[in-house]
């Protein structure tokens, strides 16, 4: 390797120097949940970078790029799934892994894709810890919502257009914790979407029966941030045909509202 293309590594390293962080310690018998983030490598944490080195036991999904669970070399790997569509280990059977890894006195990691409490189900895993009496601790990672719109050039928020954003799932046909679309419809505020592909059919006809009209910029972001990402702009009433035409498949975002339109201008666009 030649001296030059060492530069930006001799430079990452002498930043590290500069910011003289002491990573926290993982203790054996603890399990820390870890937000990878919503797949480039780059985008992780410094701690997370952290746990995965000193993990021994790393129990991980499949949205996790395989570039980031090499980092926990040392690590026996336990892959519990967790793509839509896909069969994955029951939530349950996850929350008792991770309690016996820890009674094992293992330096356990689950690594989660995005923010482990920004529908990673990070909350149960957390729960079922609490509630065993086991040590851990959270660490956040870059949601794929605000990852991914921002690598698909779209700006979260931006004055004169949104004054909220909304987070939503669509994963559910009909739960408890499936979203009122038509209510989220009146709030006017762009809304973004995720695990929506399979039911987006019916979240669509909602949120138009809610008063959104059909001319609302949208758009899809498949494999936001990684290589091969791609997204497909349309508008809502327009989005299942292009979802279709397109054949957009998961791991995919849904982004509907104004902030879609300012995607262009941004670019340098009209």
């Amino acid at each position: 390797m030649s001296n030059a293309s060492k530069e930006p590594e001799i430079a990452l390293v002498r930043a590290f120097a500069r910011l003289k962080l002491e990573p926290r310690k993982l203790q054996a018998g603890h399990v820390w949940l870890v937000g990878a983030g919503p797949g480039d490598p780059g985008l992780l944490t410094i701690e997370a970078l952290s746990a995965l080195d000193q993990a021994d036991a790393l129990v991980h999904d499949a949205l996790v790029s395989p570039e980031i669970v090499a980092v926990a070399e040392q690590a026996e790997k336990f892959y519990v799934g967790k793509r839509g569509g896909r069969l994955s280990i029951p939530q349950g059977e996850i929350n008792a892994l991770l309690v016996r890894l820890a009674r094992e006195n293992r330096k356990v990691v689950r690594l989660k894709g995005g923010h482990p409490y920004v529908f990673g189900r990070g909350g149960e895993e957390t729960l079922a810890l609490a509630q065993n009496g086991i040590p851990h601790r959270v660490l956040p990672g870059v949601t794929s919502a605000f990852g991914g719109l921002t690598s698909a050039g779209i700006p979260a928020t931006m004055r004169g257009v949104n004054g909220a954003i909304i987070l939503a799932t669509g994963f559910a046909a009909v739960s408890d914790d499936r979203p009122d679309w038509t209510a989220l419809a009146r709030t006017g505020q762009p809304i973004v979407i995720y695990m929506g592909l399979t039911h987006m059919q019916a979240t669509v006809a909602e949120l138009l029966a809610g008063g959104l009209p059909e001319t609302t910029p949208a758009a899809l972001v498949e494999n936001a941030t990684l290589p091969q990402e791609r997204t497909v702009v349309a508008t809502l009433g327009t989005l299942v045909e292009a979802a279709q035409r397109e054949a957009v498949v998961s791991p995919a975002l849904i982004v509907v509202g104004g902030i879609v339109a300012m995607r262009d201008r941004l670019r340098g666009g009209a």
